[in-house]
């Protein structure tokens, strides 16, 4: 019985075989049968025009020659030209017709049924080859003029015998390689039915769910297909990244495009940011409540999105009057002049804030994560008020939540824990949390003593989005060091207590245009207001910094670097001054205070050596400065100094490019920037070098106004293109196709 059954497996497997071959072999020759005449068709078209090309070639290059050897009637140098003209290999003959139609001068081979007409076949289809009893020829007349008056007609016949043998080569290589392909089609084909015999549809089914493949400790329900596992996501992955360039040059970015996404993608859910740093503060000033911006990357780039996406900001209420002005709830409409996003602000005591903001926030994650020579400092008090924070915020956030899928976008280190304890109670909420600064490598993040419950509480987030692919490959290696997890590199994706979370790169961008980008003066205007409120020269060259007063910032070494250049170039004393605007940062924070004191006497001693009357070459600007007021210095400055030592992006450089509408101006950019990565245009430093530093800010102040024009149009023209709008759109559009896979592999799992 065994002969017969192995006997009736194999013709059962033949007859499946064959189910699938023939088909696809009656297709393949069908296919064939039709394309063979159209590479025909093709290859003649194609010799036919280069025929044509080549005719008026001769044509222009003989036609001087011809018309004064026709004028002097010399018909030995005549024919002796057409003889030596024909000695390409491919023109037949030529011949000479005169403005009657009578051919006067021709070479021996000149077929004498042709004349001086285009036979009636051409005629009728010129691409068609002319049959004469030489064989097959191109006949191409081609007139002559003198004076723009035509005198008659050059006739060139090509020899098209080679057409027919190559394209009967071409037929036979075009046949083989279908042959071939039906031959590799049909192996393919029986060797995915064999597979289908064995589950593999049952398998995949699996991997999209998330079983198996995707999750590190359980036993895959088709092990033959965990070799494949990584090949089909990277295919995925490299489809996502070309339908992301795409949507990327193809879409303009507005706010009323993000809008229309929302709604489009992501069907209208509800978007809720949560951040520490609230986009306005109410003060209580002397003329009553007053509203303040704070010095902030994170607001500049999020708060635009928020104005067209209508949502909910979730922030630290931290002004002294942010109390009086909300409601019962403690929301508020905002912006105050036009509301159109809605404030909701957490109340901290001053314990809360000095141990979860200034403790473990900025005096442990902030300079671990910056890796600025400012030793981190953990403490378990910090902690736990950390902890608590953040499990303050979660908790707001599922009191605003309006459904139970809403989009939550977690703003920067001060919320490591929170995706996981939102995760925790709306397990069906998109998750996208944005890292604004950079991340370290595995051995310094190392450091922290609550390193697994930081990552696990990140990798609660559906995406998980860092400025660039350096720091999203630090990540990877730091969860792949701490943490038991499985990482697909490919994709860029780790899977974690039944999570799958998307590690992506989203370098982020200002608003362009800016809101007050039709009101504000002019670049003269705004550089005579300035030079007239620090009592600079009417031709003084204007240097900037604008920063918050940090030890990240290379503030100290961009000092440094101006002092330099005076001492290099003794003619710029007087004729330069930079203006460093360092808005007060942490200034409860030692480190902070330390640095304040050093920044304020090295400028000291610089103007002590280099002031002459009332000329001071550093001006000092330690104090808040609003939007609009920092914008007016940007049109002012020939150079802006971005030297910081470790930065996610820097969204100075990108504002100083936007206010350039003149297209003016200079650039000096630190390489240890996200920004360095996009604005290649700008003057490249490393602020550790300070001679480098002085040398490109020189450079910066003597460049002429077309190379100034050159870069700057190329810098904005990057800056427009890759606004903040396209920055959350991007975020959107990877979380609104998360949502669609995750439906899926919902529909695909069920029993059919």
């Amino acid at each position: 019985m065994r002969p017969y059954s192995a006997v009736k497996k194999m013709l059962h497997s033949f007859r499946l075989s064959l189910r699938f071959v023939l088909p696809l072999a009656t297709a393949i020759a069908l296919l064939a049968y039709l394309t063979v005449p159209l590479v025909d068709q093709l290859a003649l078209r194609w010799f036919v025009r280069d025929l044509d090309i080549r005719s008026h070639l001769i044509t222009s290059t003989l036609q001087d020659t011809l018309i004064e050897l026709l004028e002097q009637g010399n018909k030995s140098k005549i024919n002796h030209l057409f003889l030596r003209s024909i000695q390409d290999e491919r023109l037949f003959s030529l011949g000479y017709c005169n403005d009657e139609g009578v051919l006067l001068y021709s070479t021996p081979a000149f077929p004498k049924s042709l004349g001086c007409k285009m036979p009636t076949s051409a005629l009728n289809d010129p691409k068609s080859m002319i049959r004469l009893p030489q064989g097959p020829v191109h006949v191409a007349i081609n007139p002559l003029e003198q004076s723009g008056v035509k005198i008659g007609s050059l006739v060139l016949v090509h020899d098209m015998s080679f057409v027919e043998r190559r394209s009967s080569d071409s037929r036979k290589y075009v046949i083989i390689l279908f042959a071939v392909l039906g031959v590799v089609a049909s192996i393919i084909t029986v060797f995915v039915a064999y597979l289908s015999r064995r589950g593999w549809i049952e398998g995949v089914r699996a991997m999209i769910r998330g079983e198996g493949i995707l999750h590190p400790f359980s036993q895959p329900a088709n092990p033959e297909l965990q070799p494949l596992a990584g090949d089909l996501r990277a295919l995925l992955r490299s489809l996502d990244a070309e339908r992301r360039f795409a949507d990327n040059s193809t879409i303009s970015w507005t706010p009323d495009k993000l809008r229309s996404l929302l709604h489009k993608e992501l069907t209208g859910d509800q978007v809720i940011v949560v951040s520490n740093r609230e986009p306005y503060m109410h003060i209580r000033g002397e003329k009553g409540i007053e509203i303040s911006r704070p010095a902030s990357g994170l607001v500049t780039a999020v708060e635009p999105v928020m104005r067209a996406c209508s949502g909910t900001w979730i922030a630290h209420g931290s002004g002294t009057a942010d109390k009086e002005v909300v409601d019962k709830h403690g929301r508020v409409g905002v912006p105050p002049d036009h509301p159109e996003y809605t404030l909701r602000r957490i109340w901290l005591t001053g314990e809360e804030e000095n141990g979860y903001y200034y403790g473990f926030a900025n005096e442990g994650m902030w300079p671990l994560c910056h890796i600025a020579h400012v030793r981190p400092v953990f403490r378990t008090n910090d902690w736990e008020q950390y902890v608590l924070i953040n499990q303050r915020f979660a908790d707001a956030v599922v009191k605003e939540a309006h459904s139970d899928d809403p989009v939550v976008l977690v703003q920067d280190y001060h919320f490591a824990l929170l995706p996981t304890m939102l995760r925790n109670v709306l397990p069906k909420a998109t998750v996208i949390t944005f890292w604004h600064i950079p991340w370290p490598n595995p051995e310094s993040f190392g450091i922290c003593p609550w390193r697994e419950e930081l990552l696990r509480g990140m990798l609660g987030s559906t995406i998980l989005g860092f400025h660039t692919r350096f720091h999203c490959k630090n990540f990877l290696e730091t969860v792949d060091r701490y943490l038991e997890t499985r990482i697909e590199h490919e994709s860029s994706t780790i899977s974690h207590g039944g999570m799958l979370t998307l590690v992506e790169s989203y370098p982020i961008s200002i608003q362009w245009p800016s809101p007050w980008q039709q009101i504000q003066p002019s670049v003269t205007e705004c550089r005579e207001e300035i030079r007239h409120a620090l009592s600079l020269a009417e031709n003084c060259l204007i240097g900037l910094g604008v920063d918050r007063m940090d030890y990240t910032k290379g503030i100290l070494e961009r000092l440094s670097a101006v002092k330099r250049l005076l001492e290099l170039h003794p003619e710029m004393i007087g004729r330069f001054t930079f203006i460093q605007i360092a808005a007060p940062s942490r200034s409860a924070l030692e480190e902070y205070q330390a640095f304040d004191v050093r920044v304020h006497a090295v400028v000291t001693r610089i103007n002590e050596r280099f002031s002459k009357g009332s000329y001071q070459a550093i001006c000092l600007k330690a104090e808040h400065h609003e939007p609009e007021e920092i914008n007016r210095y940007y049109r002012a400055a020939d150079v802006c100094m971005v030297t910081s030592l470790h930065d996610g992006m820097n969204l100075v450089a990108k504002e100083y490019v936007a206010a350039r509408d003149d297209e003016r101006g200079v650039l000096l950019l630190s390489q240890f920037t996200g920004a360095a990565h996009e604005l290649h245009e700008a003057l490249i430093v490393n602020p550790y070098h300070v001679e480098q530093t002085a040398d490109a800010l020189y450079r910066g102040l003597t460049m002429p106004d077309f190379e100034q024009q050159e870069r700057m149009r190329s810098m904005r023209t990057l800056v427009s293109d890759f606004n903040v709008y396209r920055w959350a759109g991007r975020m959107l559009i990877d979380a609104a196709r998360i949502r669609e896979r995750e439906k899926l592999a919902m529909r695909i799992g069920r029993p059919l």
